[in-house]
């Protein structure tokens, strides 16, 4: 089977960059497989591309390399790192763009990556996704193995953690870490956060939301329900708060890191 490398970016495509960097993977392995995750992440946010890439890297075979960059310390002391974690491999800077795998991959390995043989030459202090991540994501497509390219390390810079926080009140205190593009509002609950509970509610901002549905228009369509917000497990398997054929985001006027209490 052909080798596949992803591509995770804050490079949009109106520019060179998305193209350079998968010339020089191909330069170095013609026979890779090249996908896009996306080049879409806002620039520099960091949580939304480590978001993006939790929901999506389990979706790919076994030995692919996942190619990370949301890099706003590129040319400054930050790392170059290789994680290998879920028999895959994520290469990037180590500025907590893998910290959801390392929470969900208990047994992962992070290398420091230093061998610079592996580089191109004389690398631009503004563009290591061409000149360093591009060609060590190529190198590890041929098989080289990440031991050769640094020393493991056990430091790795993480972002905070996703994981509810359960008040002395019993109530359990979460985020929204996600709105996507139809402005539904991904929050960090997951099934196992609210096993136990057969009803719950949801609070946020001052709006509270009783109503969990197992599809958008259970219950009529957008036509008569554009107003309802209501709860929904989602594919990434976290709890949605929604709007059927509107938007949730825009109707509680909510942001990422907005809070929402869960309660019995």
């Amino acid at each position: 089977m052909k080798p596949v490398v992803t591509l995770l970016t804050d490079f949009g495509t109106a520019d060179y960059f998305v193209a350079a960097v998968k010339g020089v993977i191909l330069t170095i392995n013609p026979l890779v497989s090249l996908v896009d995750i996306t080049h879409e992440i806002p620039p520099q946010d960091i949580e939304a591309g480590a978001f993006t890439l939790l929901t999506c890297y389990r979706d790919f075979p076994p030995g692919t390399i996942h190619l990370a960059v949301v890099d706003p310390g590129v040319g400054s002391t930050r790392r170059a790192i290789v994680v290998s974690a879920s028999a895959q491999f994520f290469v990037g800077p180590d500025n907590g763009l893998f910290s959801y795998v390392y929470d969900r991959e208990a047994s992962h390995k992070a290398f420091h990556v230093t061998a610079k043989e592996y580089f191109r030459s004389s690398p631009s202090p503004t563009f290591h996704g061409r000149d360093i991540f591009g060609p060590v994501a190529a190198a590890l497509s041929n098989g080289v193995k990440p031991k050769k390219l640094g020393p493991r390390i056990g430091d790795q810079i993480r972002l905070p953690s996703l994981s509810p926080v359960k008040e002395a009140n019993g109530k359990l205190r979460g985020r929204i870490i996600h709105i996507d593009h139809f402005g539904n509002c991904l929050t960090n609950f997951t099934r196992a956060e609210l096993a136990g509970l057969t009803r719950f509610e949801l609070r946020v901002k001052r709006k509270v939301i009783r109503e969990v549905r197992s599809f958008f228009a259970e219950g009529g369509g957008p036509q008569t329900d554009c107003n309802q917000i209501f709860a929904i497990w989602g594919s990434a398997g976290f709890l949605e708060i929604a709007i059927n054929g509107g938007s949730a985001a825009e109707a509680l006027q909510a942001e990422r890191g907005e809070p929402v209490i869960v309660s019995a």
